[in-house]
């Protein structure tokens, strides 16, 4: 039986899942799979893969945006901004605390010597994930059938990400006339049908069905856009202005260009990292290209969605870049303009979206196609893991890397066979990789 959380509740977990979220993409939707599907039962496993599959098509980190998803349905538009806020201020704080030390004492031992350990836990997590979404989600071998193929065309084949996506929705389509039963879901019929499935008791004081927020409206809609109109606008001429002045004027470009890399971003943060770096190196000049390099390895060790290096870039902007700023009042704009203007999209896609998503989970079509979407990002999470786990055992060296290895099996095993909770692994592992790297 799944229940509805407060909001007190949820927002105690989203501030914890801010400081939990490591392992990039794969690892950050392993968690939240296990805390919200698994362990807290908030939300009902279909409907957790339904937001998945929306999210995954969307330009911008999806894992951060599922967060909106969830926290949209658990308790409205409210709940969505919590949700995702949540989701990057804990790893703000964090990086532009690394990135401090890093600009101004250029060593970093200690925290790289926790989070080397971390990765390790996280892997065990993301494979962990990996076999409880299989089982959930592929409920039959041509599902099965579908996310190995995913898998093959996208580890083996690099075939982009959205032409997988497109080729599982056809097949899901075709399938439905072929095999109807192959493709059919759980997914609820009405909303009656989610207060049985017991997800989100979201229209229990509607007088009527078309007051539930799941539904799309038109004039809602309306006014979701010109309100994220309004915000992107308003700093935007606010940056303008102050671009008069010789040492604004690289917040000003910042937010011009991070707006547009935010909508670059489709197939996750990896595909747009090269623009970000040649543009931020080359063409602005806001950082040397070891210190971009340097910037994602702290983006990719701490919590929080990969596409946060533009953090580091936008702090390494403001730090270089202050005029008549201080060095640190410089970062704190630069780091600022960066994120705000680089995540502020993703609020609108989601909350504009998911209505018109919810709203078509029962037509037989569409789930059919989100049924065979659904076995392809199975098999795009396997991706994600496996790359992850070669990157975390074979590190750059090439060499095995027996320590991770060890303790990421250990990690596996403390929390897939021994039941072992989350947080007490992960904190084991950081310290072990400390103690590690010391002795």
């Amino acid at each position: 039986m799944v229940v509805h959380p407060s909001f007190y509740e949820a927002f105690k977990f989203w501030l914890k899942l801010g400081f939990i979220s490591f392992g990039g993409p794969a690892g950050q939707i392993a968690i939240m799979h296990e805390e919200l599907v698994e362990r807290k039962r908030w939300i009902s496993n279909d409907r957790f893969l339904n937001a998945l599959n929306y999210c995954m098509l969307l330009p911008g980190p999806e894992a951060q945006q599922l967060t909106i998803y969830i926290g949209w349905l658990l308790h409205k538009i409210p709940g969505g901004i919590m949700a995702g806020s949540l989701f990057v201020i804990p790893s703000m704080f964090i990086l532009f605390a690394l990135s401090y030390i890093y600009a101004q004492f250029g060593n970093l031992f200690l925290v790289e010597s926790f989070f080397n350990g971390l990765k390790a836990s996280v892997m065990a997590i993301v494979f962990a994930a990996v076999i409880k979404i299989g089982k959930k989600s592929l409920k039959n071998s041509l599902l099965a059938t579908i996310a190995v193929l995913s898998f093959i065309a996208i580890f083996f084949l690099k075939i982009p990400f959205p032409l997988i996506i497109i080729a599982a929705a056809l097949i899901g389509i075709t399938g439905n006339f072929i095999f109807p039963d192959k493709f059919q879901s759980s997914k609820s019929q009405n909303i009656k049908g989610l207060e049985d499935e017991g997800s989100v008791l979201i229209c229990e004081n509607a007088d009527n069905a078309n007051e539930c927020h799941i539904y799309p409206s038109f004039g809602k809609s309306i006014k979701i856009f010109l309100s994220f109109i309004v915000l992107w606008a308003a700093p935007v001429a606010i940056l303008y202005i102050l671009s008069d002045q010789s040492a604004q004027k690289v917040f000003y470009t910042e937010a011009l260009f991070f707006t547009k890399a935010a909508f670059m971003t489709f197939g996750g943060a990896y595909s747009v990292l090269a623009y970000i770096a040649q543009a931020g190196v080359q063409q602005y000049s806001w950082l040397s290209a070891p210190q971009m390099m340097d910037g994602l390895g702290l983006a990719e060790t701490t919590p929080g969605p990969l596409i946060m290096v533009v953090q580091f870039v936008g702090f390494m902007a403001g730090w270089n870049y202050h005029g008549d700023l201080s060095p640190f009042s410089g970062a704190v704009a630069g780091s600022l303009v960066a994120t705000y203007f680089t995540f502020l999209p993703c609020f609108m896609f989601i909350l504009l979206g998911a209505p018109y998503i919810e709203k078509f989970r029962d037509n037989q079509k569409i789930s059919s196609a989100l049924s065979a979407i659904t076995a392809a990002v199975v098999g795009v999470i396997l991706n994600l893991a496996v790359w992850f786990g070669m990157y975390v055992i074979f590190a750059q060296t090439g060499k095995i890397n027996w320590f991770a290895l060890i303790l990421g099996l250990s990690s596996f095993i403390a929390m897939h066979w021994l039941k072992i909770g989350m947080i007490p692994v992960i904190a084991f592992s950081g310290a072990a990789g400390v103690l590690w790297t010391l002795f």
